[in-house]
């Protein structure tokens, strides 16, 4: 095959130029990139405000008053008649212990009284005797003074042992235990055929005067709470059954093992569903000072410190701006310093902003 070069000529090298030229033309031509769009974002201007926040601790319900029972005296327990949840009323017998000692004393006791009555009889017929004796002198002055010294040991001897009988008809009483108000019992201490001591706790009783929501509560909150606060109990397992209390006794000293300290809670016309060892949860609401509260959605973190995003009014411009956070809950966060009054701070969408980047502000005008 015959290969032939094709040489360039001058016309066709001017035809190449022209059309460059004209490329280059209609690129000086193009318009220019579009600006990027404003991104949407929600905002919430802040300001000063008195702050606080919702304590809430669990406690148990409580009688206002326990009591524990006891015999007043030594004995062997024959009969108990009542068991754990029962309830009493007033003069219920609770307990007995045997009878036998104190029924040998109570006669005993009598004998002697009925001695000592017999005794004052004789005395006191001696004295008259005496005494008539002596006016018609028939009788000396140191018989008669014999006779009325007989007749005041007598009426003493006979005044002991009528009081050895009270006693004893006392401690033949004590043999029973019974109830001194009504209540719900709670606790028992003995069974029968127990030897017990005088004072020993027989059964526990919580009286039906009142109820207590008892809390364990650290010292930082006991320290913040109000002078005369008011606090919400309800039910753990049922929020809605929920009665009003008020601070009833505060524990002096903290607890040796849990540094906390016992605080009652006298429950004000409490519902039948608080019934005694019910769990229940306290609500207190402490008050702080003032400050600027935000939405939890605004915090975002710059150089590994907390942040938020702060609007420009006049630029619609963006800017990080870190924050001292003082409280942090799911819902709001607390902060101390880095934003003042009237602030723009955006509270959706901060996660794709940047520094400088414009915004348009939901619901506002454009």
């Amino acid at each position: 095959m015959d290969h032939r070069r094709v040489a360039a000529t001058p016309s066709r090298l001017a035809l190449a130029a022209g059309f460059s030229m004209l490329l280059l033309a209609g690129c000086d031509g193009a318009p220019p990139p579009a600006a990027p769009e404003a991104r949407p974002v929600r905002v919430v201007t802040v300001e000063q405000r008195p702050t606080g926040e919702v304590i809430a601790l669990s406690g148990t319900v409580q009688a206002e008053t326990q009591v524990n029972l006891a015999f007043r005296i030594d004995g062997r327990v024959v009969e108990r008649a009542v068991n754990v949840g029962d309830r009493v009323v007033a003069d219920q017998l609770i307990a007995r212990l045997d009878r036998e000692n104190e029924e040998n004393g109570v006669r005993a006791a009598r004998a002697a009284v009925v001695a000592a009555q017999s005794a004052l009889v004789e005395a006191r017929n001696n004295y008259g005797r005496q005494r008539d004796l002596l006016r018609s002198g028939f009788t000396t002055r140191v018989r008669y003074d014999e006779a009325t010294r007989t007749l005041r040991t007598a009426e003493s001897q006979a005044d002991s042992m009528q009081a050895q009988l009270s006693n004893a008809q006392l401690r033949l009483g004590y043999t029973e235990l019974r109830a001194d108000a009504p209540g719900i019992i709670t606790a028992r201490g003995v069974e029968p055929g127990e030897v017990v001591q005088a004072g020993r706790m027989v059964v526990q009783i919580a009286r039906q005067e009142g109820r207590d929501a008892v809390f364990d509560v650290p010292a930082q909150i006991k320290n913040l709470a109000p002078a005369e606060p008011r606090i919400e109990v309800s039910l753990t397992m049922e929020p809605a059954v929920v009665a009003q209390g008020r601070v009833r006794e505060v524990a002096p000293q903290a607890d040796a093992v849990t540094g906390t300290f016992q605080v009652r809670v006298g429950l004000i016309d409490p519902p039948p569903a608080m019934r005694l060892g019910s769990t229940v949860t306290g609500r207190l609401w402490v008050h702080g000072g003032p400050g600027i509260e935000v939405p939890a959605t605004a915090l975002t973190r710059g150089e590994r410190e907390p942040a938020v995003w702060i609007v420009d009014a006049a630029t619609q411009t963006v800017s990080l701006r870190p924050v001292e956070v003082v409280r942090f809950d799911p819902g709001r966060v607390l902060i101390g310093q880095g934003l003042t009054t009237g602030d723009i701070v955006v509270t959706a969408g901060v996660q794709a902003l940047r520094p400088g980047q414009k915004v348009r502000l939901l619901g506002a005008t454009p």
